[in-house]
């Protein structure tokens, strides 16, 4: 009789060729068997009837702001949060402080993911004009998820707008490059039309769908000049969409949570600087086009961006309202209710936080049930109705967007290589994240 560390037993899987009732065992923190396990024994047996398991989903777009002001955010809290909500694996932006651009800083944060974090964790790292030189080698620096560049809406040192240094950029090295698409030269060139003071839905004038658009047909096309591949992150336009499905060859697309639930002005009208972000939350014909996207399948991946800030700087007055929302906490509930209310399929939320992440970015051993793969589960009830309250919120910035959004679908356990780290709400144990390991890095 086959003996297993832990059985899931009696829940529908979703597996990569459709949902199944099936028993899931694993073996040494992976998926050993998937099938009729009833006689089968195991160390701790779970019951997961009435429940779907997916393959541990991941939000591949986090700003962690650690190292930086643990006021607002650090690692530990950070992903707290993305275990409570449902998520095994988060991948990380460099713009920290400092930012994450050398190989010290990559040593230094990888010994803090297995010190302090709840899931597992890939880094980016950032491209800057200092480092342009090295990031052939940075990018397979071991648990490196992708080079991000960003290409307009940065501070501090890492801001690439010229299309001469751009190009540099993607003639060294091979792999997937990251980056966010305004065109700084047009966001300068605006700001001047803005008053200080104005109204929060001005964001998306100034930051209007020419400046999104114009920055994704730049990249493209240097792109497809180096053969570089790119992955354009939070697309906002249905101009980008519509583009995006004639560059499959060098280009695959990310959408966020924000603009598959918030539209303006109602975003703008209930929510004031704590709906500002860039690029901006937009109108329904942008909201539509997302979800059109999402259902024709030139979306690869859906995020949360989750980037905190203080409420003082949420409060400040526009254009100086600090830009970025909270997320990782919640993007697992609330897409699990888009789900409910028939807008995607289970299977494609799968496909959008699970699979697609992992091809993506070439994550090792992520974003699928099947035999030998790590045995990352999120267990989620889709029976469950439930209202995000702040007092569940972990981030110590204090405040999300979602707070009384009715959602349901609920995350009920999250199951990292084998053991479970969530589950009724309770975090269990003590932090066990580990590097991601990516294709095209070397081991660490």
């Amino acid at each position: 009789m086959a003996s297993y560390d832990l059985i899931l037993r009696g829940g529908t899987v979703v597996l990569p060729w459709g949902e199944a009732q099936a028993d899931l065992a694993v073996r040494g923190g992976r998926i050993a068997t998937i099938g009729d396990l009833r006689t089968a024994e195991a160390a701790e047996v779970i019951d997961c009837a009435g429940l779907h398991v997916l393959p541990g989903l991941i939000d591949p777009h986090v700003h962690l702001r650690d190292p930086g002001d643990p006021a607002v955010e650090t690692m530990a809290t950070g992903t707290r949060g993305a275990v409570l909500g449902g998520l095994t694996a988060v991948f990380d932006m460099p713009n920290t402080q400092p930012s994450i651009t050398s190989v010290g800083q990559l040593d230094w944060k990888r010994n803090h993911i297995r010190e302090t974090a709840w899931c597992d964790l890939g880094m980016y790292v950032g491209g800057a004009r200092s480092n342009v030189g090295e990031l052939g080698t940075l990018e397979r620096e071991p648990n490196v998820c992708a080079i991000k560049v960003f290409a307009g809406s940065s501070t501090g040192d890492l801001m690439i707008e010229d299309d001469e240094t751009l190009e540099r950029v993607m003639r060294n090295g091979g792999r997937r490059i990251a980056y966010h698409s305004e065109d700084e030269y047009r966001l300068q060139a605006r700001k001047p039309m803005f008053a200080e003071g104005g109204p929060h839905k001005l964001h998306a004038e100034w930051r209007d769908v020419e400046c999104a658009f114009l920055g994704t047909r730049r990249l493209m096309a240097l792109a497809r000049k180096t053969n570089r591949p790119a992955h354009i992150l939070h697309v906002s336009t249905a101009e980008e969409l519509e583009y995006m499905k004639d560059f499959r060859d060098v280009g695959t697309v990310e959408v966020l949570l924000n603009h598959l639930t918030q539209w303006a002005p109602d975003a703008y009208d209930a929510l004031g600087g704590y709906a500002v972000m860039n690029p901006p939350i937009r109108d329904r014909r942008h909201y539509d086009a997302a979800w059109a996207a999402v259902a024709d399948g030139t979306v690869d991946t859906v995020g949360s961006d989750h980037a905190p800030h203080s409420r003082a700087a949420k409060e400040r007055p526009w254009p100086a309202t600090a830009a970025g929302l909270t997320g990782v906490q919640t993007i697992v509930p609330l897409m699990l209710n888009h789900v409910s209310e028939g807008r995607l399929s289970l299977s494609r939320l799968t496909d959008l936080m699970a699979a697609g992440p992992a091809r993506v970015y070439g994550a090792i051993g992520k974003g699928r049930i099947a035999a030998g793969y790590d045995a990352d589960f999120t267990v989620v009830d889709m029976g469950k109705t439930r209202t995000i309250e702040a007092d569940w919120l972990v981030s110590p910035c204090g405040w999300s967007p979602f707070i009384g959004a009715r959602c349901q679908g609920w995350p009920v356990m999250t199951i990292l290589r084998g053991r479970a780290v969530m589950r009724e709400d309770q975090v269990i144990g003590e932090p066990s994240g580990e590097p991601v390991r990516f294709e095209g890095t070397r081991a660490g």
